[in-house]
């Protein structure tokens, strides 16, 4: 994709800290009833009567969590809030508002930030979620954005990792796996132009995995689907480090063993397609990847007909009892110990 090089740039030190503020967020509207005052004073005021609150940040950093010579500003702020928007769904909440702060570098004209927030307010748009507040500052290391997502809940509908019991059903949305190739994928091509920068990648046959890595999607459906079909979840956790990584999680919090079966994984054909291209394991890929942005939770038994033949949604193991531990179950039956191999920024 080609840009005019010779485009005018507008210093962001001549709009000042409020001023940068104000220019960024001018275009966001108050959608939610519960916003009762959002930018534009010393804190947000939010009411949500006899509801409960429910509140996640992450913080991603240029050269750990993103690398702008593939991934577009605009695609980093849409990225940025479904990270944090995941979290919320995976309490079975709804997402209401967002805080978003970000320290810059000089180097980062009005107009880079005016794209990254216009990601941001693509998904406030598509997600029914109101930007409330936030802060900015300049940074000597390039870019660092950090997203505060809220929410309200019933308590007698909030999920945690803390409620499975043994002989629930295990369960995942969508597929595993894409994200972490699409990175592959990138990294490739990134390599490519290092030494050839004349050259075009073609993406078009990594299309899906490509767009799973730069434009991940929170599964708001997902937690409106389990309403509607009246299933109440037991556990529940987002799939941001790898399915082992969380299912681990899953297990201590709930103090409860896992027993999750190789052939139930679900795995989109562009992904394993990729794995064998590039020669990696596609089971291992899904256990470890990280970054699908998926929920995983855990259901009763006898919830199981609610959900039985439903494409969104796949049964991939059970519960056990706590002294049995985690284990993958191979295609040939074999137990192997899970452990935590997903993405660890501070050994990266």
């Amino acid at each position: 994709m080609l840009e005019d090089k010779n485009q005018e740039k507008t210093s962001i030190e001549k709009l000042g800290e409020f001023g940068l503020i104000e220019h960024l967020t001018k275009d966001f509207k108050i959608e939610q009833k519960s916003t009762l005052k959002g930018i534009g004073d010393d804190a947000t005021v939010l009411d949500f009567k006899n509801k409960k609150a429910v509140i996640s940040t992450d913080l991603l950093i240029e050269g750990v969590h993103f690398d702008l010579a593939y991934m577009p500003l605009k695609h980093l702020g849409y990225k940025a809030v479904m990270v944090n928007l995941s979290d919320i769904y995976a309490m079975n909440a709804t997402a209401t508002q967002i805080t978003v702060s970000i320290a810059v570098s000089n180097r980062f004209p009005l107009e880079a930030l005016e794209e990254l927030y216009a990601g941001v307010a693509t998904a406030c748009k598509a997600y029914n979620v109101d930007l409330v507040g936030g802060d900015t500052t300049s940074s000597k290391t390039g870019l660092m954005i950090s997203v505060t997502a809220i929410g309200e809940a019933n308590e007698e509908d909030i999920a945690y990792r803390s409620g499975a019991k043994p002989n629930d059903l295990l369960v995942v949305s969508g597929d595993l796996g894409a994200a972490y190739m699409g990175l592959q994928v990138l990294e490739r091509e990134k390599e490519v132009f290092k030494v050839n920068p004349n050259s075009q990648p073609d993406l078009e046959p990594y299309s899906y995995i490509v767009e799973r890595q730069l434009k991940p999607e929170a599964r708001k459906d997902i937690t409106e689907l389990l309403k509607k079909l009246d299933v109440h979840p037991t556990s529940m956790i987002d799939i941001s480090d790898g399915l082992s990584s969380e299912i681990l999680h899953l297990s201590k919090s709930s103090g409860i063993g896992i027993d999750v079966y190789e052939d139930k994984i679900p795995l989109d054909p562009t992904v394993i397609a990729a794995c064998e291209e590039f020669k990696v394991d596609s089971t291992l890929v899904a256990l470890s990847g990280g970054e699908d942005y998926e929920l995983l939770f855990t259901i009763d038994q006898k919830e199981f007909p609610k959900i039985k033949g439903n494409p969104s949604l796949t049964v991939v193991g059970h519960t056990t009892g706590k002294e049995e531990g985690a284990f993958l179950i191979s295609r040939n039956n074999t137990k192997i110990p899970l452990t935590a191999q997903g993405w660890n920024s501070f050994t990266s």
